[in-house]
């Protein structure tokens, strides 16, 4: 199916319409020619006319094996897809009066999703009559926020709908390097100590006096 909404792209050969088309192609030099010489000279390379550019004027075609065109412009999609960075976005559930170890919990997740290059869509669900603490609602995902600050950014502030209070957080780019720099030796105390030893400028000893005491003098 793919190939042939494919080959609908293009126009080859005798349904090309035009009078006269610019002509490219391995070994061809860019020139423009009536459409029937372009054919003629595509049938002694034992090759194919494609339009590659309809709205230009003349039409660009393209000298090539219409078969090979059609697996190189499918093999460049291919890569285009492959690059193309995909997003998820993953939910995560609270309820008004969540505990700290449950909150801890999802907190944990939510950097893990955020450090991976995910959103995370963050709700707090209101069951019947806790639509009364609504406001406990928003603050808690106001601290969630707060608490996920050097892993993502707030894209939406929490947002009531129906009886979900919403709030969506994007990754930050240097989310990835939070845990790296976590990683980093510390500094230990002894390395500390040894530092300001070295640090320090050395005090001389004052000399002892050696000259004649005089009485009622201390050196």
């Amino acid at each position: 199916m793919k190939n042939d909404k494919m080959k609908l792209q293009y126009r080859i050969n005798e349904q090309i319409r035009s009078r006269e088309v610019r002509i490219v192609g391995d070994d061809v030099e860019a020139i423009v020619m009536p459409t029937n010489k372009a054919l003629q000279l595509a049938e002694q390379k034992g090759l194919d006319l494609v339009e590659i550019s309809p709205n230009a004027t003349p039409p660009v075609c393209r000298l090539i094996d219409y078969s090979k065109f059609l697996y190189q412009q499918k093999k460049k999609q291919k890569e285009l897809k492959a690059k193309q960075v995909k997003i998820e976005v993953k939910e995560i559930r609270f309820g008004p009066q969540t505990d700290e170890h449950d909150y801890n919990f999802k907190l944990k997740h939510a950097k893990e999703f955020l450090s991976e290059g995910d959103k995370v869509k963050a709700y707090v669900f209101f069951r019947g009559r806790s639509i009364l603490f609504k406001e406990q609602g928003e603050v808690l995902l106001l601290r969630f926020a707060n608490d996920l600050e050097e892993y993502g950014k707030v894209e939406q502030m929490p947002v009531l709908e129906g009886k979900r209070m919403i709030l969506f957080i994007a990754p930050k780019k240097t989310a990835v390097n939070v845990k790296k720099q976590d990683d980093s030796p510390a500094t230990t105390t002894a390395e500390s100590v040894e530092k300001v030893v070295k640090t320090t400028p050395k005090v001389k000893a004052p000399k002892e006096y050696l000259g004649p005491k005089v009485e009622g003098e201390d050196f």
